[in-house]
């Protein structure tokens, strides 16, 4: 059994939406936590045609509940809400008049936010689930990690490619035809696996839509598609203070090293191949992402390149921490030149490059060069962070 870092006091102190991609875990983790709670599963075809018959059966129901918000021993969940965003009315209702509480999860607060779903006011906190961490693994395998994805099924399957495969066809059912979003879904599915090719890089509209047969606008929107749909996310390009000219258009990252590795038809990395360094880096960030949601810190995570092509692929907070990500076994001085380049710049700034090597050291000129393993259990110790 795997004990996910988020727990029942992460979720229960208020309503709250847990948010989180398809199979990264949500339904289980809430059915552990809070094995006692009314749970209402719009998956479930007879629960949604119920209450899509009548929204108001929730408020009847959790009325004869009999709670309070004093009295509540468990909050009641509410699984896929934006299956169901009329729903949120009753919700905001309940909460409002009687101070319940609520655990409404999703997949796609894009449907909310389009459909103009009833968002609770702001009463409501924000929580994430992304796919498996390392800290949450007790015999972690990066060799796995890197080839089968995080998400609980991919990365526990003997065989990914099978569940990989079925996830991306499910996606494309449920967002791209439900939502009729695209009217030719073969030319959709040639635009993730473009789109694949680019992750970690800066995208290029024009040269997507080019390779994919669409205009660059559509392209432009249907990476905001990915995003709305917890599929992908933007890092951001460190701007401030440039005394170098820098480049300040973000980079795009799936959420899931396993589901680029099924659309770019790369199979599982090799190490020493430039996929495996690719895939070492985008698990990097997808470590990043997590621990400063788990850990509730505010810093904002970004990237650093230079006109010039100095490069830094992690940046934490206000230049508090740099971190570059190799996959080599060995730290050459050419791994360190953007560290080094952007040290120049801010001298108080804490450097690390990550890596394969056997053993922790550090430069002559204050760089660390930690072991991969070193690294992981250092940020979920909450150890990377300025000096």
């Amino acid at each position: 059994m795997i004990t996910r870092i988020v727990t029942a006091a992460d979720l229960s102190s208020a309503t709250c939406f847990l948010w989180g991609p398809r199979q990264s875990g949500k339904s289980t983790l809430l059915r552990e936590l809070f094995p006692k709670a009314p749970y209402y599963d719009l998956l479930r075809a007879a629960e949604f045609r119920r209450l899509n018959a009548d929204p108001g059966l929730l408020s009847q129901e959790c009325e004869a509940l009999g709670w309070t918000a004093a009295t509540q021993p468990q909050p009641i969940i509410v699984d896929e809400i934006q299956k169901l965003p009329e729903l949120l009315d009753e919700v905001h209702s309940l909460h409002s008049r009687r101070g319940l509480r609520f655990i409404l999860t999703g997949s796609s607060p894009r449907k909310l936010l389009r459909g103009g779903g009833n968002l609770l006011g702001g009463r409501a906190v924000r929580r994430e689930l992304f796919p498996l961490v390392s800290a949450e693994l007790d015999e972690f395998s990066l060799e796995r990690a890197l080839s089968h994805g995080l998400l609980p099924p991919h990365y526990l399957a003997d065989e990914p490619a099978p569940p990989i495969s079925a996830y991306v066809g499910d996606y494309l059912r449920e967002e791209v035809l439900a939502e009729a979003l695209s009217r030719n879904l073969p030319t959709f599915q040639r635009f993730l696996e473009v789109a694949a090719l680019s992750n970690g890089q800066i995208v290029n509209y024009t040269s997507v839509a080019r390779e994919v047969g669409v205009a660059a606008n559509t392209v432009r929107s249907w990476f905001e598609v990915l995003v709305d749909t917890l599929i992908g996310v933007w890092l951001p390009a460190w701007r401030k203070r440039p005394k170098r000219r820098v480049i300040e258009s973000p980079r795009f990252y799936f959420f899931d090293v396993g589901l680029v590795n099924e659309l770019a038809h790369r199979g599982a990395p090799q190490p020493g191949s430039a996929d495996f360094g690719a895939a070492f880096e985008h698990f990097v960030f997808m470590e990043l992402r997590a621990h400063l949601s788990y850990s509730r810190d505010k810093r904002a995570l970004s990237y650093w390149r230079t006109a010039s092509g100095f490069e830094v692929d992690f940046v934490l907070g206000d230049a508090e921490v740099a971190i570059e990500a190799k996959s080599s076994e060995t730290a050459t001085s050419d791994h360190l030149r953007g560290l080094r380049a952007w040290g120049e710049e801010h001298r108080s700034s804490r450097r690390i490059l990550v890596c394969r090597i056997p053993r922790a050291r550090v430069t002559e000129d204050g760089i660390e060069v930690l072991p991969i393993a070193t690294f992981l259990r250092r940020l979920w110790a909450g150890e990377i962070k300025a000096l």
